[in-house]
């Protein structure tokens, strides 16, 4: 099988990239990225000679026509970082709908035998209590999730138009080895080993479901393999905690003193709980293997083994 992985240089991609190695050591991997700021050749330096890679832009029809034709394509490219999108919008609308359009088009000509959007949870927006289900309305906060919610719409479109076989993933917040220092996990774990201020917005009580990238990783594949093309399968850990509650167990893995957690100002459009039912992809057969604690555990010790990975990013970046 020849299996296009689009943005596999980012964090989930590259995870996924190396998954799926270990799973289907006999299939070729193709990886399309556009090596942005969070996509890098870095993370796939342990691979590289096992894959083919393509540096190109999934919004330009010339770039993904190097993949050749491929069985399977699994769509990680995307702009994801909220406060970003709020910045500069276009960005995202740009790479979520245009990219996913023209990646959309390549499958269809090409007749590709299953296309899966890799989606998030923030498209159904927030919920004060109990859980959205993949029959949810979308009601997205930000302009990350709206352009994610336009790509869904583009995707499902496809398969009831032209009959592409589709599949849509939405997982929680996602976090393990590779992410980009941006991101809350990774953040306060840089911030906390060098003693400094861990900053948490607003009171600290927006609620998340954590799933470590692994978990995420072996949904995904249980979907292209077993999933109903046309079907959104939502893929989640059920490990909801609050951003200060993070903070604290960060702190505590790291013993490090609660005193360096400190609160700032609180980001537009920012929900206040996400939650998400996952029975649908349970009768799959998947489950999350990894309890939260043991993989922040893991997390940790990734980030504290390899500074050489995330010093680079930080001294760029001064803002990390």
């Amino acid at each position: 099988m020849r299996i296009l992985v689009t943005g596999g240089a980012g964090f989930i991609g590259s995870n996924f990239v190396r998954f799926l190695l270990r799973k289907y050591p006999g299939d070729e991997i193709v990886v399309l990225d556009k090596l942005t700021y969070a996509g890098r050749r870095e993370n796939l330096a342990d691979v590289s000679d096992r894959i083919t890679f393509i540096k190109g832009d999934i919004c330009r029809t010339s770039d993904v026509k190097k993949a050749g034709a491929c069985d399977v394509i699994v769509n990680f490219a995307a702009e994801t970082h909220v406060d970003r999108s709020i910045a500069d919008p276009g960005i995202f609308v740009t790479t979520d709908v245009l990219g996913t359009c023209t990646l959309l088009d390549y499958a269809r000509r090409h007749d590709t035998a299953r296309y899966i959007q890799v989606s998030t949870d923030e498209v159904y927006g927030s919920i004060p209590e109990g859980s959205f289900s993949e029959e949810s309305p979308l009601d997205p906060s930000s302009p990350y999730s709206a352009s994610k919610a336009a790509g869904d719409h583009l995707v499902r479109s496809y398969f009831k138009t032209y009959g592409l076989p589709v599949l849509i993933t939405r997982s929680t917040n996602n976090f393990g080895p590779f992410q980009y220092p941006e991101k809350l996990i990774p953040v306060l774990i840089l911030k906390a080993m060098s003693d400094q201020k861990l900053p948490i917005y607003g009171t600290g009580n927006n609620v998340r479901d954590w799933l470590y990238v692994e978990d995420n990783c072996s949904g995904i594949d249980a979907v292209f393999s077993r999933g109903i093309p046309g079907e959104i399968y939502n893929i989640g850990a059920g490990s909801e905690f609050s951003n200060l509650e993070i903070a604290k167990r960060v702190v505590k893995n790291l013993n490090k003193s609660e005193d360096l957690i400190s609160f700032v100002r609180d980001r537009p459009g920012h929900d206040l709980r996400y939650s998400i039912t996952t029975e649908k992809i349970r009768k799959l057969g998947w489950s999350p293997e990894y309890a939260f604690e043991d993989a922040l555990t893991k997390t940790i010790l990734w980030y504290a083994s390899n500074p050489s990975w995330w010093r680079p990013l930080v001294a760029k970046n001064t803002s990390l």
